[in-house]
């Protein structure tokens, strides 16, 4: 990686709140056993809050099946949540009908994952990026802001007569970043964006995401399991686990001193320049536990290497650890010291 992100400050006056989210819950009930005569709670997200500043980049970093992309699905109505709410620029969302609903979604758009699996192999590239235009918008206006969101993105306007199979797997990346800037959105989710690629490609989508922040005046909700990644672009970080949020922090706090102890073994993990070798992970033992029918106690419990008796029979609550450090944990303290 070749930049890091400015440190975002939260108490600025540019760093008005756009989305405010409030004990955010998905919790499904499914049904299990011969003829589905079982009935069973599986916790994808439970008691979410979070608020992304105007202008920033948050950070959403855990392991697979910690709620990252429910979070995102909950942010854009694409499922209806068990309770909470999403405001938006000071509108509820699970309260618009479907035409306001509509017109706050072209404010708000996703880019996936994978470039090559969301957009239509049949399509051109004219046709996938021009799909969210307004229908009264004539061909020739279409056809030049489609070249000049290509221009912006890195790509050339005679590109748009091809189709995504003739594209590498970054210039599709771009394809799929233009379609979501077609709509000129304000916010936009970033859903694993860069997960898909080699190393080599994935600095150059996130210098691309980065100038167009400052450009457009986007703001991001940043979604990765790759913390390296988040350290270069998220101005705060927030760590999920089994659908809690375990620790919320400005970027450099959170990896400079990290609070919670399952923030502190995902760090340990990231490989370090020049250490020489030395082995610095803290293991965690065990899999990650089921989120079917989760007990009410902390969830990190069973793999954490700093447990009380509490830890097993009660659900922590967030704290405030420091200024805009949350921390959801009865024994946390920076990594070396010891709290009982």
């Amino acid at each position: 990686m070749t930049t890091t992100a400015t440190q975002f400050d939260p108490t600025a006056t540019r760093g008005a709140p756009l989305v405010e989210v409030r004990g955010l819950t998905k919790i499904y009930n499914l049904d299990t056993g011969m003829f589905g005569s079982k009935s069973v709670l599986l916790s994808a997200v439970e008691d979410f809050d979070a608020t992304i500043y105007r202008g920033e980049t948050l950070g959403l970093v855990g392991e697979s099946g910690s709620g990252k992309s429910t979070i995102a699905r909950l942010l854009l109505r694409l499922i209806e949540p068990t309770r909470g709410e999403v405001i938006y620029d000071g509108h509820k969302i699970y309260e618009l009908g479907n035409r306001d609903l509509r017109r706050l979604r072209r404010k708000m758009q996703i880019v996936f994952q994978d470039p090559f699996s969301s957009l239509n192999p049949r399509h051109s590239v004219q046709r996938i990026i021009s799909e969210g235009l307004d229908d009264a918008t004539s061909k020739r206006e279409k056809h030049e802001r489609v070249a000049e969101l290509l221009n912006t993105v890195g790509l050339a306007p005679r590109h748009a007569e091809r189709y995504p199979h003739e594209f590498s797997g970054g210039q599709r990346q771009r394809i799929g970043i233009a379609r979501a800037l077609a709509v000129e959105p304000e916010f936009l989710i970033l859903d694993e964006p860069v997960s898909a690629l080699d190393v080599s490609v994935q600095s150059k989508i996130l210098n691309l995401l980065r100038h167009l922040k400052d450009t457009l005046n986007l703001t991001y909700l940043f979604i990765s399991h790759d913390l390296s990644v988040v350290r270069h672009i998220a101005d705060r970080v927030a760590v999920l686990y089994l659908g809690h949020q375990m620790e919320l922090a400005p970027r450099d706090r959170l990896f400079d001193n990290p609070l919670h102890p399952y923030t502190q073994a995902l760090l340990s993990a990231v490989p370090a320049i020049g250490d020489g070798g030395v082995d610095r992970r803290i293991p965690l033992t065990g899999e990650i536990p089921s989120s079917v029918n989760i007990p009410q106690r902390c969830r990190f419990a069973p793999r954490c290497f700093r447990t009380l008796d509490r830890c097993f029979e009660e659900v922590p609550e967030p704290e405030n650890a420091a200024a805009h450090h949350e921390v959801r944990c009865f024994n946390h303290a920076p990594l070396g010291d010891e709290v009982t």
